[in-house]
């Protein structure tokens, strides 16, 4: 059985899908060698969605900031791999935050209070989302279909395709989002060795509400959402505290363990992605080469291997190093 790592983008448009493939796999190469890991092989697919929504993709060639299409924040090296203290005091205000939220916005069985104000949230900054969740239909080759089921369907195809392998999942963002509703919602029979949600929205009253309405009789079933079922060994939630999207970054207390014992495992990370001066904490890239996604993704590609395949490893991965250092050389 082989090992593949499987990732989900966010919301919003992004580049094409070959190029967003890239900067992914080279944002966790660059992370593993960062922190001293050796893996520089493996397999990586990409669930692309962005063109479902967004026909045009944004173009690597435009130099005009004013475009559409204009690449705002492209892949990146770091320049400081130093990871920041964690703010304490900002942490127990969001943790306050938190709790004051769900009162304001969740009745007992979970269904939104003041809809109309979190509804104008969604409209205005996460339009993508507002897609998703009103159940608005997009083109397709066979006519009119509801947004959300063609987008869970990229996801769902690669799941199934690789059942026979080992699946790591990254999920950015919206990502995380899609990825809770196809585990929980889909009896795909699929095993999910380990989850990593980054950035990730789940905890915010709005989006616990929206994933229970499709639950069957889940605001009768359910105090607590569930951690999906099929994963079997670890769920990681990776967030950076000035990450205003996962600004309710503890999902322990909101996802109750499943049966295999299996329950978020929040993790406060420095998110380093900066471009021409500016720090973006929710952008993927940045997530992708913390040092707490280096030791989880080296954890799961080195587990379960004999020492011949170790040693093969190692001596391929050396020579991936020397690639990859000249790719980076020639790239720059």
């Amino acid at each position: 059985m082989s090992k593949i790592i499987i990732g989900i983008h966010g919301l919003g448009n992004k580049p094409p899908d070959k190029l967003l493939k890239k900067w992914w796999k080279k944002s966790i190469r660059e992370g593993l060698k960062a922190y001293g890991y050796s893996h520089y092989i493996f397999k990586f697919e990409m669930v692309y969605w962005a063109d479902i929504l967004h026909p045009d993709p944004l173009d690597p060639k435009s130099n005009d900031k004013s475009h559409p299409l204009f690449i705002q924040n492209p892949y990146t090296a770091a320049t400081d791999y130093n990871p920041k203290p964690q703010n304490k005091i900002k942490q127990k205000l969001l943790d306050y935050l938190e709790k004051q939220m769900d009162k304001l916005f969740l009745n007992e069985d979970m269904s939104i209070n003041f809809s109309s104000v979190t509804d104008a949230i969604i409209h205005k900054y996460f339009q993508d989302l507002e897609i998703y969740f009103t159940g608005q239909s997009v083109d397709t080759d066979k006519g009119k279909a509801l947004a959300k089921d063609i987008i869970r369907q990229r996801l769902t195809r690669a799941l199934v395709k690789n059942r026979n392998n080992e699946i790591f999942i990254i999920a950015h963002s919206m990502g995380t989002i899609i990825t809770y509703d196809v585990l929980v919602q889909r009896n795909l029979g699929v095993k999910i060795d380990t989850l990593v949600t980054i950035g990730s929205p789940l905890g915010l009253p709005i989006v616990k509400s929206k994933i229970l309405e499709e639950i069957p009789g889940g605001r009768k079933q359910h105090a607590k959402l569930y951690t999906p079922e099929n994963v079997k060994r670890h769920w990681f939630n990776f967030s950076d505290l000035d990450d205003k999207v996962a600004v309710n970054y503890n999902l322990a207390d909101d996802y109750c363990k499943n049966t295999s014992n299996v329950g978020p495992i929040d993790k406060v990370v420095f998110n380093n992605y900066e471009y021409e001066n500016a720090r973006n904490p929710h952008k993927s890239y940045g997530y992708l080469r913390t040092p707490e996604m280096a030791e989880v993704v080296s954890e799961f590609l080195s587990r379960d291997r004999n020492r011949l395949v170790q040693w093969l490893n190692t001596r391929l991965n050396k020579l991936a190093q020397k690639l990859f250092l000249n790719i980076n050389i020639n790239d720059q």
